[in-house]
């Protein structure tokens, strides 16, 4: 059982929901178990919800946003529609509002060249500062779970991770961190984090190679790592079935990673919940523990 955030322990409690756009991402479904788990009411809006919704068609929109106290907003990515969304949650007048960005989107080269990870998550933060709501941004690094979800998994589980990473590290930050910062935000009593940009990382940068050896040491499990170039893990992903726009997301998001931008350790969950950040061994034992289908092997 999650326990409820210390702030809405404190406040009167509301009719109103807390609306997650995205509920169902990887950030998006933590936040709403939260949310649940402290009675706290939830609406969650995707193109397949109860509430539906759809980033392209702004016809969705109303029904998802009115009525509700405060917004957790995952971007689609590939789609500058941030602003405008926020723009009219302001009209409708939700009070609140947390947006998921991601670490380095102010820098320039941190995606690389074209900056395709990072163009659209700076607008959003534009329009969200310009909005005279009581505003949260926050802006992970690399999540840990990515080790246990598509497109890092099925690799893994054959032995082989192969990625544009070369001898990188990452400060992997668990999402349950993520979650609970973004919980926090929205549901406090006051406005202790309003107007708050909270860069989150792990306590500690790892290589791929050091994170697969964590995932061996704890499972069992033997993957190797295999740096390619840029090139070879946008077909190997196309070759695989994504559409192409959605692999080169991928590989620009790994940019930081090869460049070791990521390896720097933030304070942003220190900030938020004035504790230190979850460790990467920690998710692994979590996520074997809850079944992750890394697969076993001779210890």
């Amino acid at each position: 059982m999650v326990d409820a955030p210390r702030t809405m322990q404190a406040q009167d409690m509301t009719h109103d929901p807390v609306l997650v756009i995205g509920g169902t991402g990887k950030t998006g479904r933590r936040v709403t178990a939260r949310l649940e788990a402290a009675d706290i009411p939830v609406r969650v809006a995707s193109r397949s919800g109860t509430t539906h919704f759809d980033w392209l068609d702004e016809t969705t929109w109303d029904a998802a946003l009115t009525g509700v106290t405060a917004a957790y907003l995952v971007p689609l990515d590939g789609a500058n529609r941030t602003g405008a969304l926020i723009r009219r949650a302001e009209e409708l007048g939700v009070p609140r509002l947390v947006l998921l960005s991601a670490r380095g989107v102010d820098t320039p080269g941190y995606f690389g060249a074209d900056n395709l990870a990072g163009e659209g998550h700076l607008a959003g933060e534009a329009a969200l500062r310009d909005s005279d709501t009581d505003w949260t941004i926050l802006r992970p690094g690399w999540f840990a779970q990515n080790f246990s979800a598509e497109p890092f998994l099925t690799p893994i589980r054959q032995g082989e991770l192969r990625l544009p990473a070369a001898d990188g590290a990452a400060t992997f930050i668990d999402v349950e961190d993520i979650a609970e910062v973004a919980v926090t935000a929205l549901t406090a009593a006051d406005d202790a984090h309003t107007g708050a940009t909270y860069e989150l990382s792990g306590p500690r940068p790892l290589t791929i190679a050091e994170a697969l050896a964590e995932i061996a040491a704890a499972t069992g499990h033997q993957a190797r790592y295999v740096p390619i170039p840029v090139e070879d893990f946008i077909a190997d992903l196309v070759a695989q079935g994504a559409p192409a726009a959605e692999a080169e997301i991928w590989a620009a998001g790994l940019t930081p990673i090869r460049e070791n931008f990521e390896a720097r350790v933030s304070d942003g969950v220190h900030r938020a919940l004035g504790r230190e950040p979850r460790d990467f061994t920690d998710y692994v034992a979590a996520a074997a523990a809850a079944g992750a289908l890394w697969g076993s092997g001779p210890r």
